[in-house]
């Protein structure tokens, strides 16, 4: 009889805990201690490539015989990493650069499992274009939905998606902090059944 590994999602953010719940009933959290500082003329998709890792490799060490999950995200508009606002004057700022724009989203998952290499890296790449926003309807926005803690400065999983275009994406929860499908697929070649 082979016993089921513990899962371990690295991250302590609310939105990858919700995602990872949709497909597995079982598995902890744990934040990863690691800076998240970009190195000098690191691109974006190596830099957000390298943390989903870090953070994986340093949640691995605490749980022996686990596969653990990594993730980052980050939002690049114009060549430039827009972080999370923490401030609604933050937030007005970006939404107001993304207005008419395409950003991109790049959404990185590792999985590993412990003491191992990582068996897979993958970055998903959303592409998101916002209409043309005014002012007052930026600010009511922050106001409704307050997404200070969010990269780009909107919650796409909620009223957010009334600030776009359009989007693409070949994970769609990619978006919203962890790529499902890239991770179902790969939980699956570690023999993890997710249905």
């Amino acid at each position: 009889m082979t016993t089921r590994k513990n899962i371990v999602l690295a991250s302590s953010s609310p939105y990858r805990k919700e995602l990872l719940s949709r497909i597995l009933d079982d598995f902890i959290c744990q934040s990863p201690d690691i800076d998240e500082t970009p190195f000098p003329d690191e691109e974006p998709i190596e830099h957000v490539a390298r943390l989903a890792e870090q953070k994986a490799m340093a949640v691995s060490l605490n749980h022996p015989e686990s596969i653990i999950i990594g993730s980052d995200q980050i939002c690049v508009l114009e060549g430039q990493i827009l972080g999370k606002p923490h401030t609604e004057d933050k937030a007005i700022e970006q939404l107001q650069a993304c207005s008419g724009k395409t950003v991109n989203f790049y959404t990185s998952l590792c999985v590993l499992e412990s003491g191992q290499e990582a068996n897979s890296i993958d970055v998903v790449v959303t592409e998101v274009s916002f209409r043309e926003l005014q002012k007052d309807e930026i600010e009511r926005y922050i106001q409704r939905e307050q997404p200070l803690d969010c990269a780009g400065s909107f919650k796409c999983e909620g009223l957010g998606i009334a600030l776009f275009e359009s989007l693409s994406s070949k994970d769609p929860t990619a978006l919203i902090g962890l790529p499902l499908i890239t991770l179902a697929e790969s939980l699956r070649k570690l023999g993890v059944e997710v249905i």
